[in-house]
Protein backbone atom coordinates (compact mmCIF):
# COMPACT_ATOMS: atom_id res chain seq x y z
CA UNK A 1 0.00 0.00 0.00
CA UNK A 2 1.33 3.42 -0.98
CA UNK A 3 0.40 6.12 1.27
CA UNK A 4 -0.24 9.55 -0.90
CA UNK A 5 0.03 13.16 0.67
CA UNK A 6 -2.25 15.00 -2.41
CA UNK A 7 -1.10 19.11 -2.25
CA UNK A 8 -3.51 20.15 -4.65
CA UNK A 9 -6.15 17.83 -4.23
CA UNK A 10 -9.17 20.14 -5.89
CA UNK A 11 -7.22 21.54 -8.83
CA UNK A 12 -6.90 19.52 -12.23
CA UNK A 13 -3.73 17.32 -10.97
CA UNK A 14 -5.28 16.65 -7.55
CA UNK A 15 -8.57 15.47 -8.50
CA UNK A 16 -7.19 13.26 -11.45
CA UNK A 17 -4.96 11.55 -8.98
CA UNK A 18 -8.10 10.73 -6.37
CA UNK A 19 -8.98 9.46 -10.08
CA UNK A 20 -6.64 7.30 -9.65
CA UNK A 21 -6.93 6.36 -6.06
CA UNK A 22 -10.03 5.33 -6.79
CA UNK A 23 -9.13 3.08 -9.13
CA UNK A 24 -6.44 1.12 -7.08
CA UNK A 25 -7.76 1.09 -3.36
CA UNK A 26 -5.82 -1.51 -2.74
CA UNK A 27 -2.76 -0.43 -3.92
CA UNK A 28 -2.89 3.45 -3.08
CA UNK A 29 -4.43 5.33 0.02
CA UNK A 30 -4.67 8.90 0.83
CA UNK A 31 -2.93 10.13 4.56
CA UNK A 32 -3.04 13.62 4.00
CA UNK A 33 -5.44 16.30 1.29
CA UNK A 34 -4.00 20.04 0.55
CA UNK A 35 -5.93 22.63 -0.85
CA UNK A 36 -6.18 26.54 -0.93
CA UNK A 37 -9.98 27.06 0.01
CA UNK A 38 -12.38 25.18 -1.47
CA UNK A 39 -13.78 23.34 2.15
CA UNK A 40 -17.06 22.19 0.16
CA UNK A 41 -14.72 20.26 -2.35
CA UNK A 42 -12.58 19.44 0.47
CA UNK A 43 -14.99 18.09 3.06
CA UNK A 44 -16.47 15.43 0.07
CA UNK A 45 -12.64 14.21 -0.47
CA UNK A 46 -12.35 13.53 3.12
CA UNK A 47 -15.50 11.62 3.93
CA UNK A 48 -14.65 9.52 0.53
CA UNK A 49 -11.01 9.11 1.26
CA UNK A 50 -10.42 9.49 4.89
CA UNK A 51 -6.99 10.76 5.65
CA UNK A 52 -6.00 11.50 8.81
CA UNK A 53 -4.79 15.38 7.98
CA UNK A 54 -6.02 17.83 5.58
CA UNK A 55 -5.24 21.23 5.27
CA UNK A 56 -6.84 24.50 3.75
CA UNK A 57 -4.19 27.19 3.08
CA UNK A 58 -6.35 30.08 4.20
CA UNK A 59 -7.60 30.02 7.70
CA UNK A 60 -10.86 31.39 7.59
CA UNK A 61 -11.98 28.12 5.06
CA UNK A 62 -9.86 26.15 7.08
CA UNK A 63 -12.12 27.02 10.30
CA UNK A 64 -15.23 26.75 8.48
CA UNK A 65 -13.54 23.07 7.45
CA UNK A 66 -13.31 22.16 10.71
CA UNK A 67 -17.16 22.47 11.54
CA UNK A 68 -18.06 20.31 8.80
CA UNK A 69 -15.76 17.24 9.29
CA UNK A 70 -15.84 17.80 12.98
CA UNK A 71 -17.48 14.32 12.94
CA UNK A 72 -14.16 12.33 11.59
CA UNK A 73 -11.19 11.97 12.98
CA UNK A 74 -9.31 14.09 10.38
CA UNK A 75 -7.25 16.92 11.82
CA UNK A 76 -7.75 20.32 9.81
CA UNK A 77 -4.97 22.48 9.45
CA UNK A 78 -3.89 25.86 7.82
CA UNK A 79 -1.37 28.06 6.03
CA UNK A 80 2.23 27.57 5.25
CA UNK A 81 3.12 25.21 8.49
CA UNK A 82 -0.02 23.38 7.71
CA UNK A 83 0.89 22.64 4.35
CA UNK A 84 4.72 21.72 5.35
CA UNK A 85 3.45 19.74 8.50
CA UNK A 86 1.01 17.72 5.81
CA UNK A 87 4.02 17.03 3.33
CA UNK A 88 6.27 16.14 6.15
CA UNK A 89 3.88 13.30 8.03
CA UNK A 90 6.22 10.75 8.95
CA UNK A 91 3.68 7.58 7.56
CA UNK A 92 3.22 8.36 3.94
CA UNK A 93 5.63 7.46 1.10
CA UNK A 94 4.89 9.89 -2.28
CA UNK A 95 3.84 13.62 -2.04
CA UNK A 96 2.28 14.82 -5.03
CA UNK A 97 3.23 18.51 -5.37
CA UNK A 98 0.04 19.84 -7.33
CA UNK A 99 -0.56 23.09 -5.80
CA UNK A 100 0.20 26.13 -8.46
CA UNK A 101 2.24 28.86 -7.56
CA UNK A 102 5.60 29.72 -5.66
CA UNK A 103 3.72 27.86 -2.64
CA UNK A 104 4.73 24.76 -3.53
CA UNK A 105 7.99 25.14 -3.19
CA UNK A 106 8.61 25.31 0.94
CA UNK A 107 6.25 22.11 1.42
CA UNK A 108 8.02 20.15 -1.69
CA UNK A 109 11.23 21.35 0.14
CA UNK A 110 9.77 19.69 3.96
CA UNK A 111 8.66 16.54 2.02
CA UNK A 112 12.18 16.26 0.30
CA UNK A 113 13.70 16.40 4.00
CA UNK A 114 10.62 14.06 5.01
CA UNK A 115 12.08 11.55 3.02
CA UNK A 116 9.23 11.35 0.55
CA UNK A 117 9.37 10.59 -3.02
CA UNK A 118 7.78 13.71 -4.62
CA UNK A 119 5.06 13.24 -7.67
CA UNK A 120 5.69 16.71 -9.05
CA UNK A 121 3.19 18.74 -11.36
CA UNK A 122 4.18 22.26 -9.69
CA UNK A 123 6.63 24.45 -12.48
CA UNK A 124 7.33 26.58 -9.85
CA UNK A 125 9.59 24.68 -7.40
CA UNK A 126 11.94 23.77 -10.33
CA UNK A 127 11.90 26.96 -12.33
CA UNK A 128 12.53 28.80 -9.38
CA UNK A 129 14.39 26.67 -6.70
CA UNK A 130 15.84 23.28 -9.19
CA UNK A 131 19.17 24.50 -7.71
CA UNK A 132 18.05 23.73 -3.85
CA UNK A 133 15.37 20.71 -5.04
CA UNK A 134 17.81 18.76 -6.93
CA UNK A 135 20.29 18.59 -4.61
CA UNK A 136 18.56 18.26 -1.69
CA UNK A 137 16.73 15.73 -3.35
CA UNK A 138 19.80 13.41 -4.22
CA UNK A 139 21.26 14.23 -0.63
CA UNK A 140 18.16 12.42 0.96
CA UNK A 141 18.10 9.53 -1.85
CA UNK A 142 14.47 10.56 -2.88
CA UNK A 143 13.02 10.41 -6.21
CA UNK A 144 11.66 13.59 -8.30
CA UNK A 145 8.66 11.97 -10.38
CA UNK A 146 7.66 14.33 -12.99
CA UNK A 147 3.88 14.53 -13.66
CA UNK A 148 3.53 16.80 -16.54
CA UNK A 149 2.99 15.37 -19.84
CA UNK A 150 6.12 15.96 -21.54
CA UNK A 151 8.40 15.47 -18.57
CA UNK A 152 6.61 12.16 -18.09
CA UNK A 153 7.24 11.55 -21.58
CA UNK A 154 11.28 12.00 -21.53
CA UNK A 155 11.09 10.20 -18.00
CA UNK A 156 10.04 7.23 -19.84
CA UNK A 157 12.19 8.11 -23.09
CA UNK A 158 14.76 7.94 -20.81
CA UNK A 159 14.79 4.63 -20.07
CA UNK A 160 16.22 3.59 -23.09
CA UNK A 161 19.52 4.08 -22.47
CA UNK A 162 22.26 6.10 -20.71
CA UNK A 163 22.44 9.19 -19.57
CA UNK A 164 25.89 10.14 -20.94
CA UNK A 165 24.47 8.87 -24.29
CA UNK A 166 21.71 11.86 -24.64
CA UNK A 167 22.58 13.84 -27.67
CA UNK A 168 19.22 16.06 -27.22
CA UNK A 169 15.66 16.19 -25.73
CA UNK A 170 13.13 17.10 -27.25
CA UNK A 171 10.09 18.59 -26.24
CA UNK A 172 7.37 18.90 -27.85
CA UNK A 173 4.33 21.87 -27.79
CA UNK A 174 0.99 21.66 -29.06
CA UNK A 175 1.56 25.50 -30.29
CA UNK A 176 -1.25 26.84 -28.38
CA UNK A 177 -4.83 28.15 -29.91
CA UNK A 178 -2.64 31.31 -31.44
CA UNK A 179 -0.72 28.74 -33.34
CA UNK A 180 0.41 30.33 -36.90
CA UNK A 181 -0.73 33.82 -36.21
CA UNK A 182 0.98 37.06 -36.70
CA UNK A 183 2.35 39.42 -33.94
CA UNK A 184 -0.34 41.58 -35.47
CA UNK A 185 -3.30 39.57 -34.94
CA UNK A 186 -2.25 38.39 -31.64
CA UNK A 187 -2.46 42.30 -30.78
CA UNK A 188 -6.37 41.45 -31.36
CA UNK A 189 -6.59 38.28 -29.34
CA UNK A 190 -9.13 38.18 -25.98
CA UNK A 191 -8.25 36.58 -23.05
CA UNK A 192 -11.75 34.36 -23.69
CA UNK A 193 -10.02 33.20 -27.36
CA UNK A 194 -7.03 32.88 -25.42
CA UNK A 195 -8.71 30.11 -23.07
CA UNK A 196 -9.89 27.96 -25.79
CA UNK A 197 -7.16 25.25 -25.64
CA UNK A 198 -6.96 22.71 -28.70
CA UNK A 199 -5.95 19.51 -26.68
CA UNK A 200 -6.01 20.20 -23.26
CA UNK A 201 -8.40 20.73 -20.39
CA UNK A 202 -6.07 22.99 -17.76
CA UNK A 203 -6.65 25.84 -15.80
CA UNK A 204 -7.04 29.44 -17.10
CA UNK A 205 -3.43 30.54 -15.77
CA UNK A 206 -1.99 27.29 -17.98
CA UNK A 207 -3.72 27.94 -20.71
CA UNK A 208 -2.68 31.25 -21.24
CA UNK A 209 1.18 30.33 -20.85
CA UNK A 210 0.48 27.41 -23.31
CA UNK A 211 -1.18 30.86 -25.68
CA UNK A 212 2.18 32.70 -25.35
CA UNK A 213 4.33 29.55 -25.14
CA UNK A 214 5.69 30.41 -22.20
CA UNK A 215 4.50 26.75 -20.59
CA UNK A 216 7.37 25.62 -22.81
CA UNK A 217 9.59 27.87 -21.74
CA UNK A 218 9.22 27.37 -18.27
CA UNK A 219 9.31 23.56 -19.14
CA UNK A 220 12.91 23.72 -20.45
CA UNK A 221 14.15 25.07 -17.36
CA UNK A 222 12.25 22.30 -15.22
CA UNK A 223 13.72 19.45 -18.17
CA UNK A 224 17.31 21.15 -17.78
CA UNK A 225 17.00 20.38 -13.60
CA UNK A 226 15.14 17.06 -13.90
CA UNK A 227 17.30 15.61 -16.15
CA UNK A 228 20.38 17.37 -16.19
CA UNK A 229 20.70 18.12 -19.43
CA UNK A 230 21.86 22.03 -20.71
CA UNK A 231 19.65 24.22 -21.75
CA UNK A 232 20.59 24.79 -25.02
CA UNK A 233 20.34 20.59 -25.52
CA UNK A 234 16.85 21.12 -25.44
CA UNK A 235 14.78 21.63 -28.21
CA UNK A 236 11.36 22.85 -28.92
CA UNK A 237 9.03 21.45 -31.46
CA UNK A 238 5.27 22.80 -32.42
CA UNK A 239 3.42 19.24 -32.95
CA UNK A 240 -0.08 20.36 -33.09
CA UNK A 241 -1.57 16.87 -32.74
CA UNK A 242 -0.16 16.37 -28.76
CA UNK A 243 0.39 12.52 -29.47
CA UNK A 244 3.73 12.36 -29.12
CA UNK A 245 4.01 13.77 -25.45
CA UNK A 246 8.18 14.14 -25.96
CA UNK A 247 10.75 12.67 -27.15
CA UNK A 248 14.99 11.61 -26.22
CA UNK A 249 17.35 11.49 -28.94
CA UNK A 250 20.51 9.86 -28.71
CA UNK A 251 24.02 9.42 -29.66
CA UNK A 252 23.72 7.13 -32.09
CA UNK A 253 20.24 8.66 -33.95
CA UNK A 254 17.91 7.07 -32.27
CA UNK A 255 14.80 8.61 -31.14
CA UNK A 256 13.32 7.50 -28.58
CA UNK A 257 9.40 8.92 -28.24
CA UNK A 258 6.57 8.69 -26.02
CA UNK A 259 2.52 8.75 -27.37
CA UNK A 260 -0.44 8.76 -26.24
CA UNK A 261 -3.66 10.05 -26.01
CA UNK A 262 -3.90 13.81 -24.28
CA UNK A 263 -5.00 12.40 -21.26
CA UNK A 264 -3.61 13.48 -17.78
CA UNK A 265 -4.40 10.28 -15.84
CA UNK A 266 -1.66 8.14 -17.89
CA UNK A 267 1.74 10.73 -16.71
CA UNK A 268 0.15 11.07 -13.04
CA UNK A 269 -0.68 6.73 -12.77
CA UNK A 270 3.01 6.31 -13.69
CA UNK A 271 4.68 8.46 -11.16
CA UNK A 272 2.60 7.00 -8.72
CA UNK A 273 3.51 3.44 -9.40
CA UNK A 274 7.09 4.21 -11.18
CA UNK A 275 8.50 1.74 -12.12
CA UNK A 276 5.81 -0.33 -12.36
CA UNK A 277 3.08 0.52 -14.98
CA UNK A 278 -0.64 -1.14 -13.97
CA UNK A 279 -3.95 -1.17 -15.78
CA UNK A 280 -5.12 2.38 -16.91
CA UNK A 281 -8.66 2.75 -18.57
CA UNK A 282 -9.67 5.22 -21.00
CA UNK A 283 -9.29 5.95 -24.74
CA UNK A 284 -6.65 4.49 -26.44
CA UNK A 285 -4.41 5.64 -29.15
CA UNK A 286 -5.60 4.75 -32.59
CA UNK A 287 -2.72 5.50 -34.93
CA UNK A 288 -5.18 4.97 -37.90
CA UNK A 289 -7.72 7.09 -36.65
CA UNK A 290 -4.90 9.82 -35.46
CA UNK A 291 -3.44 9.75 -38.90
CA UNK A 292 -0.49 12.48 -40.17
CA UNK A 293 1.91 13.70 -37.37
CA UNK A 294 3.31 17.45 -38.05
CA UNK A 295 5.95 19.26 -36.68
CA UNK A 296 6.81 22.89 -37.16
CA UNK A 297 9.68 25.19 -35.76
CA UNK A 298 8.29 27.70 -32.64
CA UNK A 299 7.73 30.98 -34.10
CA UNK A 300 10.23 32.76 -31.13
CA UNK A 301 10.30 36.02 -32.70
CA UNK A 302 5.89 36.69 -32.58
CA UNK A 303 5.76 34.17 -29.31
CA UNK A 304 8.60 35.86 -27.66
CA UNK A 305 7.45 33.81 -24.50
CA UNK A 306 9.61 31.14 -25.31
CA UNK A 307 12.35 32.95 -26.21
CA UNK A 308 13.01 35.31 -23.04
CA UNK A 309 12.39 32.34 -20.82
CA UNK A 310 15.47 30.79 -22.67
CA UNK A 311 16.97 33.74 -22.34
CA UNK A 312 16.41 33.37 -18.31
CA UNK A 313 17.46 30.10 -18.21
CA UNK A 314 20.57 30.70 -19.46
CA UNK A 315 20.90 33.43 -17.65
CA UNK A 316 20.15 31.09 -14.45
CA UNK A 317 20.73 32.57 -10.91
CA UNK A 318 17.02 34.22 -9.88
CA UNK A 319 16.11 35.11 -13.60
CA UNK A 320 13.97 32.42 -13.85
CA UNK A 321 12.24 33.91 -10.51
CA UNK A 322 11.83 36.84 -12.31
CA UNK A 323 10.64 35.56 -15.54
CA UNK A 324 7.89 33.45 -13.67
CA UNK A 325 6.73 35.84 -11.22
CA UNK A 326 6.74 38.95 -14.19
CA UNK A 327 4.47 36.47 -16.02
CA UNK A 328 2.54 35.59 -13.57
CA UNK A 329 1.31 39.65 -12.79
CA UNK A 330 1.20 39.83 -16.08
CA UNK A 331 -1.20 36.86 -17.07
CA UNK A 332 -3.13 38.61 -14.28
CA UNK A 333 -3.57 41.64 -16.20
CA UNK A 334 -4.29 39.86 -19.75
CA UNK A 335 -7.49 37.57 -17.81
CA UNK A 336 -9.02 41.28 -16.06
CA UNK A 337 -8.36 42.71 -20.34
CA UNK A 338 -6.05 45.41 -18.37
CA UNK A 339 -3.83 44.47 -21.36
CA UNK A 340 -3.23 43.20 -24.81
CA UNK A 341 -1.96 39.78 -25.17
CA UNK A 342 1.54 41.25 -26.74
CA UNK A 343 1.77 43.57 -23.60
CA UNK A 344 2.61 40.39 -21.42
CA UNK A 345 5.78 39.92 -23.06
CA UNK A 346 6.39 43.51 -22.81
CA UNK A 347 5.60 43.01 -18.90
CA UNK A 348 8.33 39.89 -18.76
CA UNK A 349 11.15 41.77 -20.52
CA UNK A 350 10.61 45.02 -18.45
CA UNK A 351 10.78 43.07 -15.77
CA UNK A 352 14.06 40.78 -16.65
CA UNK A 353 15.88 44.42 -17.16
CA UNK A 354 14.53 45.90 -14.23
CA UNK A 355 14.66 43.42 -11.41
CA UNK A 356 17.89 43.19 -9.82
CA UNK A 357 19.71 39.72 -10.77
CA UNK A 358 21.43 37.57 -7.86
CA UNK A 359 23.35 34.46 -9.22
CA UNK A 360 23.12 32.60 -6.14
CA UNK A 361 20.15 32.81 -4.55
CA UNK A 362 19.08 31.22 -1.35
CA UNK A 363 15.07 30.00 -1.07
CA UNK A 364 15.18 33.40 0.83
CA UNK A 365 16.53 35.09 -1.95
CA UNK A 366 14.10 33.30 -4.31
CA UNK A 367 10.74 34.63 -2.38
CA UNK A 368 12.39 38.18 -2.21
CA UNK A 369 12.72 38.25 -6.03
CA UNK A 370 9.33 37.34 -6.30
CA UNK A 371 7.96 40.24 -3.93
CA UNK A 372 10.94 42.48 -6.20
CA UNK A 373 9.14 41.58 -9.22
CA UNK A 374 5.65 41.85 -8.37
CA UNK A 375 6.02 45.25 -6.75
CA UNK A 376 8.08 46.36 -10.19
CA UNK A 377 5.59 45.14 -12.29
CA UNK A 378 3.03 46.83 -10.05
CA UNK A 379 5.05 50.33 -10.47
CA UNK A 380 5.63 49.83 -14.05
CA UNK A 381 2.11 50.17 -14.25
CA UNK A 382 1.04 52.93 -12.14
CA UNK A 383 3.86 55.11 -14.28
CA UNK A 384 2.03 53.82 -17.65
CA UNK A 385 -1.35 54.71 -16.38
Amino acid sequence: MKRLIILGSTGSIGTQTLDIVRGHREELSVTALAAGHNAEMVEKQIREFNPSVAVLYDEKSAEDLKQRVSDTDCRILSGMDGLIEAASLPDADTVVGAMAGMIGIRPTIAAVKAGHDVALANKETLVCAGHVIMPLSEKNNVMILPVDSEHSAIFQSLRAGEHDEIEKIILTASGGPFRGKTGAELSEMTAQEALKHPNWDMGPKVTIDSSTLVNKGLEIMEAHWLFDVPVDDIEVYVHPQSIIHSAVQYRDGAVIAQLGVPDMHIPIQYALFYPGRPSLGGKRLDLFETGALTFEKPDMDTFKGLSLAVRAAKRGGNMPVIFNAANEAAVNKFLKNEIKFPGIYDIIEDAMTGVSYSDDPSIECVFETEKETLDYVARSAEIRC
